[in-house]
């Protein structure tokens, strides 16, 4: 998650809690909970990663589903998890980013939201900027400069 919206989500609790919070977000690591570890490598191991109920071929839920057309309109590639399999990544998945609804797309490592954001990124060609960058990174690495 980005250092900015950790900020944001400190500021919108309380000045005790935000003090808590703080310290537990910067002093403990995603490394001490295997849940949150196995997390970290597949936001990190991928360019885009989205949690899930069902799978793309058959999703859940209709936020699900809109999310998987909004990448397929864009041909992107993407990591698929179904939260529904394992309890612990449907709880572990929302304190990793602090996000409380599923699903939850990652791109190059960063969180970037739910369905809703989703669709305002796509409204917006907001989304065509964030997967091209993605496609950009990936292109370069396939095809280096000689």
């Amino acid at each position: 998650m980005s250092l900015f919206r950790q900020i944001t989500n400190i500021i919108k609790t309380t000045q005790v809690d935000s003090f808590k919070v703080l310290c537990s977000k910067f002093l403990s690591t995603k490394n001490d909970d295997p849940v949150q570890s196995y997390i970290d490598k597949l936001v990190k191991n991928h360019k885009v990663v989205v949690f899930m109920k069902g799978d793309p071929q058959a999703p859940r839920c209709g936020f699900s589903n809109a999310v998987v057309d909004i990448l397929s309109i864009h041909k992107t590639k993407f990591e698929a998890l179904d939260v529904l399999k394992d309890e612990n990544l449907r709880n572990g998945i929302k304190e990793y980013s602090n996000w409380p609804t599923i699903p939850q797309v990652f791109v190059n490592g960063e969180f970037i939201g739910g369905c809703d954001i989703m669709l305002q990124l796509h409204r917006s060609g907001e989304l065509d900027r964030i997967l091209n960058n993605n496609k950009s990174d990936k292109d370069s690495q396939e095809n280096p400069v000689v």
